[in-house]
């Protein structure tokens, strides 16, 4: 029998299942390259995701909002998803995990 630990439905589980949401066009996937500002699960398996995407523009907004949506869906108690998006505050490289940097050639010194 699974024990209560593995049952229990937590932001961490839904950010793991985030990491396999890849970016088209950075390739990497979108927590580490900072674009999940926050992921909140309340009672009942309600989850809320508040995301951005780098540019306002971003052709991918719509693939990156689906695939954060499916992939909290997928998370054993997930009862309901909502993705909201922001640019507030603004998304910058420094955002970005180290190992998300190095998969891009970006230093890490700062200076954004």
């Amino acid at each position: 029998m699974a024990d209560e630990a593995e049952l229990k439905l937590d932001d961490e589980k839904v950010t793991d299942a985030l990491r396999l949401v890849i970016d088209p066009e950075l390739g990497y996937n979108i927590v580490d390259l900072g674009l999940v500002y926050a992921v909140l699960v309340n009672d009942g398996g309600v989850v809320n995701i508040v995301m951005t995407t780098t540019t306002r523009g971003c052709p991918a907004t719509n693939y990156l909002k689906e695939g954060a949506r499916d992939a909290a869906w997928s998370v054993p108690g997930v009862e309901f998803v909502d993705v909201t998006l922001t640019y507030e505050p603004p998304w910058s490289p420094e955002k970005m995990s180290s190992g998300a940097k190095e998969h891009l050639g970006i230093a890490d010194s700062g200076g954004w």
